[in-house]
């Protein structure tokens, strides 16, 4: 057993777990720690996608009381019905967008330029929604939102996709900017993420499925376990948070960020390319 390359999977499902539902985006940060660590052949990037199901977890873990009253009354509660509809709306157009146009979105944009560009530019308009005259929210809670409120919801969620910009991101401050309350927001930020992560890992893991073996279960399981361990301290973190404090140090994260990553880049530090 290599003992330096779990220690290695173990970082990188700490950077996984406590990036991915922070509004600083987890692909830029696995990209850089993957790189400096070395792991950056195919199967190291299969292996980035896939310990996003630890973070996974995680959520389904603080959220399980929600998610099985939705559950139970899938087929007898309007309440519960409209929640999962919303969950399902949310999450067709990134479904669509992930299986039409994410490979050329990988081909294209997953270079320095890019990925720094959209920290910075993610940054400003967090900036700008949190210094603005804040509206008193239409909708409080995720029970409020309506099936247009979902849809809208993730049609940002899209942006998503391009690297360095942040799905929690996007849709955390999307939601903000259409009405969402702060809490409501970042709950439903949380609930989308379930079937989006869970597509893209068990997508990933099928197509590269050959590339894998039974010896690599190991450095797998050691990055999924940390990656629950680091998201679910997160997540408890980040609704606590979110109750009494904005975003704003995240935007100035993102800023100093996105100029480490042309840094790493004019230096040839991080190879920034798919």
């Amino acid at each position: 057993m290599d003992v330096i390359l779990l220690i290695k999977a173990a970082i990188m499902g700490i950077v996984e777990g406590l990036t991915e539902f922070l509004p600083v985006s987890s692909t830029g940060h696995l990209i850089l720690t993957g790189s400096l660590l070395g792991m950056t052949d195919a199967k190291s990037k299969v292996f980035d996608i896939a310990i996003q199901s630890g973070a996974i977890l995680a959520v389904l873990i603080v959220y399980w009381a929600r998610i099985r009253e939705a559950l139970a009354g899938i087929t007898s509660s309007a309440k519960q019905q409209r929640f999962v509809l919303n969950i399902a709306l949310g999450f067709l157009p990134a479904g669509i967008v992930g299986l039409t146009v994410y490979k050329a979105i990988k081909a294209h944009l997953f270079n320095a330029p890019v990925v720094a560009g959209a920290f910075i530019v993610g940054a400003l308009i967090i900036l700008w929604a949190e210094r603005r005259a804040q509206p008193v929210a239409r909708v409080q809670t995720v029970d409020d939102m309506t099936p247009l409120d979902a849809l809208k919801v993730g049609l940002v969620q899209c942006l998503g996709m391009i690297p360095g910009t942040s799905r929690s991101g996007a849709t955390i401050i999307g939601g903000m900017l259409l009405g969402l309350s702060r809490k409501a927001a970042t709950d439903f930020s949380f609930f989308l993420a379930i079937p989006t992560l869970i597509s893209a890992g068990g997508y990933s893991l099928w197509k590269e499925r050959h590339a894998l073996s039974v010896a690599d279960l190991p450095m797998f399981g050691v990055g999924f376990v940390v990656s629950f361990l680091a998201a679910w301290a997160c997540v408890r973190w980040l609704l606590r948070y979110v109750s009494s404090h904005n975003f704003v140090p995240f935007a100035w994260y993102r800023i100093a960020f996105g100029i480490v990553v042309l840094a790493t880049w004019l230096t040839g530090t991080v190879v920034w390319a798919d």
